[in-house]
């Protein structure tokens, strides 16, 4: 407060009272009247300071001085504090009146209980005020535009459709003015005099048992209208009907429980329309910048059918116009003047005064067009582009993949484009599905009401696009929106309309080349023939697509169990059979071409195609040329573990127990398993007894190859990729570092391989004799060997090294490990200096031309 604002002033109570600072005490005593008085704080207690005594008593209040001041100090504030007494006094002495004429009338609701739902529960963003005017603004165009077709003569003088917004910083008011189809003084009284009322309804009425009634449905004033006492003091409409001869006005203020409704004391200033000003809070002042009101205007109005514009104040240097007595002095001085002027001065001319000139300009704001609104057959593919460049503000790069516009009818209508990217959004490149926005607008009738909506589930938060329905609630605030029945419904027919748009990028035939390659011929005039092989194969768009955004496709069969077996159909992997980089499989695919006696899906999570590919997992699938989906990505672990099977083929993981081929003798592989089973028995419990709690079990195999054995998981334990994708978890809990969480295996041996065959045969057949020490490292190399080919680390380095030792020892015929002694070379003798290279006599470097030689 300036008069009181220094730390030299301090208020107390003269009386032991509660520390209360003395505008609380001077606010609580005032009475409660419903005659609103403007004055400002510091006006009241700047007067209250002049007018105190020389010891600053003031009935129960003292002014206490905590520093003494100068004399010019004092004179200063005395100044200062008799300007803002008269300011208090002259603003006591004009308490606020309504328009003049006007009469007023009480709300037919509650207005306290209305305000409170409105401002403190409807509405949780200030923001939205400017939304429900330019939405009320909008429709009342759209009701004029509607009439006008039939009766043309009801546009009369003001011929355009438009809305216009502006502000004044002096009086700190905010203006939107539309020319609309307006309002009567009756129209006003019932419109606003209501809560939630709306002329709406009435006009939809009035359609319906009409002949014509092919109109959207349009809304006047109803709750939305109130949202202005969010930021606004007091609220002034005025509205002109071509009903009414007379232009009225409405006025309210903030709390009242009543308001006026009169002729306007201006006269007919609108034509035809209707005027809102808003008399802003001192916390609302924000909305008085140019700058804040372009962007809420183009956020919320951007696809609005009518122009909306905002009034530009600029302030620029122009020259001073001289009046009529200032050009008589100047021409009685140039007659009067003797005085000879050089050419030189009268080349140069005298600079004009200058003088600020405030200057007001119109901008429109909302330029771009609501192309879902139009025919879809009268938009170009270019023109879908540009609208694609406006909702996706720049989040991907490039231009869409593909889009689909669709007219949705039914129990819910609404419009909508939705676009798929080409390239994906960084927030989706880094992982991090947080930072990833929504990508649908909703509108209700072209007006925004929000951009936050999760219109889409997680795993199509890349698709972009615009959402206007006609059945949606305007003034309701998004966290009830979000609950609406409608939206869900909206929802589920969006993510149906977006799968149906990826599944025809799948299904297009292979474009056609857009080159073709020109001939060459040889120096004889003879064409030459390019082998096919040489030229690069084509790919599809949507195998370069799906490169990018595959992950995202198989998020949604983990999280949409409803739309799971549709987007199996879009997945494409590679396989064993799939060499090329840019060549995939679909599950359809596969399923068609499988062995007649394969029973399942074979798939082979890991880190790479190489590695995969040589895999001794692989051998027995070679050989029989059966068919394996390569798994490189981390989340088809997940993929795999909730889906578990498509059309009513299961998937088998082929790093796990339990795969079994059906392309042989049932009875002579049964057979044959138990001849294997009891032979290599012996080998089988001196194993398990070796490696204790390393394997979870020993078995004889009956699909390997050429290795003579590996580490297989169990049929629900995690195969060695998933280990690897849980251990690298960089926010895992609960695990010390370096504690070995490696699940154990179980070790399939190969029974026709000669290294298991030897290692039988080098135990001994008692069981109970100790084997030597060589037979053992041979026999955990070979669980080191199968470990590494199952994908799985070697469980203990350490012990590794010292096995690997041992064996390098056997094998290099080394006897002892001692380290030899250092050896003592003797000194070595001072070498003679090199000479002097010396440049032959005659030559010079400058005679030596490079272009002579031969290079």
């Amino acid at each position: 407060l300036e008069a009181i604002s220094t730390p030299r002033h301090r208020i107390f109570p003269k009386q032991p009272t509660d520390n209360i600072s003395l505008p609380t005490l001077l606010l609580k005593q005032q009475p409660r009247t419903s005659t609103m008085v403007r004055y400002s704080a510091a006006a009241f207690l700047a007067a209250i300071c002049m007018l105190s005594s020389s010891n600053g008593s003031i009935g129960n209040f003292g002014l206490v001085r905590a520093a003494e001041m100068t004399e010019a100090e004092q004179a200063a504030e005395t100044a200062a504090a008799n300007a803002a007494a008269e300011e208090m006094i002259e603003a006591i002495s004009t308490p606020y009146s309504p328009p003049e004429g006007s009469s007023a009338f009480a709300y037919e609701a509650e207005v306290n209980k209305m305000l409170d739902i409105v401002i403190n529960s409807l509405y949780t963003n200030k923001d939205i005020f400017l939304r429900e005017l330019i939405s009320n603004a909008s429709d009342a165009l759209d009701k004029i535009r509607f009439l006008s077709v039939t009766k043309p003569e009801l546009l009369g003088d003001t011929p355009n459709l438009e809305m216009k917004i502006e502000y004044d910083p002096d009086a700190k008011t905010l203006t939107i003015r539309d020319t609309g189809l307006g309002m009567t003084k009756d129209d006003l009284i019932k419109n606003l005099g209501t809560v939630a009322r709306s002329g709406t309804t009435n006009f939809m009425k009035a359609l319906k048992e009409s002949e014509t009634n092919d109109i959207s449905q349009i809304g006047m004033f109803g709750v939305g209208f109130y949202s202005t006492f969010l930021v606004a003091d007091r609220v002034s409409v005025a509205s002109k009907h071509n009903d009414d001869d007379t232009q009225n006005v409405w006025e309210s203020l903030n709390g009242e429980a009543s308001f006026h409704v009169g002729p306007d004391p201006r006269g007919n200033t609108l034509g035809r329309g209707t005027e809102i000003t808003l008399h802003l809070k001192e916390d609302a002042e924000e909305y008085l910048s140019p700058y804040k009101l372009k962007e809420m205007i183009g956020h919320y109005s951007e696809f609005v059918t009518h122009p909306v514009s905002l009034r530009q104040i600029k302030t620029i240097q122009v020259p001073k116009e001289k009046d009529e007595f200032d050009e008589e002095e100047e021409e009685k001085k140039e007659d009067g003047d003797d005085i000879e002027v050089s050419d030189e001065d009268e080349a140069e001319e005298k600079e004009p005064e200058m003088e600020e000139v405030t200057t007001y300009e119109y901008e429109q704001i909302n330029t771009d067009p609501a192309i879902w609104a139009r025919d879809k057959d009268g938009i170009t593919d270019e023109e879908y582009q540009e609208f694609w460049k406006v909702v996706s503000k720049g989040d991907s790069a490039g231009d869409a993949e593909d889009w689909t516009h669709f007219n949705a009818e039914g129990n819910i209508n609404f419009k909508s484009i939705l676009y798929v990217p080409s390239e994906v959004p960084f927030a989706l490149q880094q992982g991090n599905m947080e930072m990833m926005k929504p990508g649908l607008r909703l509108y209700v009738r072209k007006v925004l009401i929000s951009d936050e909506f999760d219109l889409m589930p997680r795993y199509l938060n890349f698709i972009k696009g615009v959402v206007d329905s006609d059945d949606l609630p305007l003034n309701v605030n998004r966290e009830t929106l979000q609950e609406s029945k409608i939206v869900k419904i909206i929802k589920k027919k969006l993510v149906r309309k977006a799968l149906e748009l990826i599944r025809k990028m799948s299904q297009q035939e292979m474009p056609a080349d857009d080159e073709t390659d020109e001939a060459e011929v040889d120096a004889d005039g003879n064409v030459i023939v390019k082998d096919d092989g040489d030229k690069k194969p084509k790919v599809h768009p949507y195998i370069t697509w799906y490169k990018k955004f595959g992950l995202s496709l198989k998020m949604g069969c983990i999280d949409d169990s409803a739309n799971k077996d549709k987007l199996q159909k879009l997945l494409r992997f590679k396989s064993s059979k799939a060499d090329g980089e840019d060549e995939f499989v679909s599950l359809q695919e596969y399923v068609d071409r499988m062995k007649e006696w394969q029973k399942e899906i074979y798939v082979f999570p890991g880190e790479s195609i190489k590695q995969l590919s040589e895999s001794s997992f692989m051998d027995a699938f070679n050989d029989r040329d059966v068919e394996v989906l390569y798994l490189t990505d981390s989340i088809d672990e997940y993929f795999i573990g909730n889906v578990r099977e498509f059309n009513g083929v299961k998937f088998r993981d082929v790093t796990k127990e339990g795969v079994k081929f059906s392309d042989e003798d049932e009875d002579l592989a049964k057979r044959r398993n138990k001849v294997y089973a009891d032979k290599f028995s012996p080998l089988t419990k001196y194993l398990k007894k070796l490696y204790g709690a390393d394997v979870s079990r020993v078995a004889i195999s009956k699909r390997l190859g050429r290795a003579p054995a590996i580490v297989s998981s169990t049929e629900w334990g995690n195969s060695a990729n998933m280990d690897r994708i849980m251990r690298a978890q960089a926010f895992a809990h609960g695990v010390a570092p370096g504690e070995n969480m490696m699940p154990t295996g179980i070790l399939e041996l190969n029974p026709r391989h000669p290294f298991v065959i030897k290692l039988l045969e080098s135990i001994p057949d008692d069981g109970e004799t100790e084997p030597p020490q060589s037979v053992k490292d041979n026999a955990w190399i070979l669980l080191d060997m199968a470990t590494m080919s199952g994908g799985f680390p070697v469980r203990d380095p350490k012990k590794f090294a010292a096995r690997m030792t041992r064996v390098l020892k056997t094998g290099l015929g080394v006897e002892s490990l001692t380290l030899a002694d250092e050896i003592d070379p003797p000194a070595e003798e001072d070498l003679p200096d090199e000479p002097a290279f010396e440049m032959p006599d005659g030559f010079n470097m400058e005679d030596l031309n490079l272009d002579d030689l031969d290079m």
